[in-house]
């Protein structure tokens, strides 16, 4: 997907975006969140669910930090692998692919 120019895409929702902006806004430093952003994502998320998308934003990026300052890297654990996915039934089977790359 287009991550990276999740701006310009037209690949993501609205409040997917958002959830992109908080993210950024979270990890950067200093973390600073806009009213605007914060307000936006609150017509979409009730309180617990903003909660629990903070804490999700903020323990990945605890880690990344933490991984970064030691030096740990991938172990290569998902190299190759695959998750495969339901059954499909219907019209959508044949145009559905059996699993993804991790």
């Amino acid at each position: 997907m287009d991550m990276a120019q999740f701006e310009s895409s037209a690949n993501f929702t609205e409040t997917e975006k958002n959830v992109m902006r908080f993210t950024a806004a979270l990890t950067r430093t200093p973390a600073e969140v806009s009213d605007e952003l914060f307000a936006a994502l609150q017509r979409d998320f009730s309180e617990r669910q903003l909660v629990e998308l903070t804490a999700a934003i903020t323990w990945e990026n605890y880690r990344a930090r933490f991984n970064r300052a030691f030096g740990v890297e991938a172990e290569g654990f998902s190299h190759g692998k695959f998750c495969p996915l339901p059954e499909r039934t219907g019209a959508s089977a044949a145009q559905q692919p059996e699993s993804r790359l991790i």
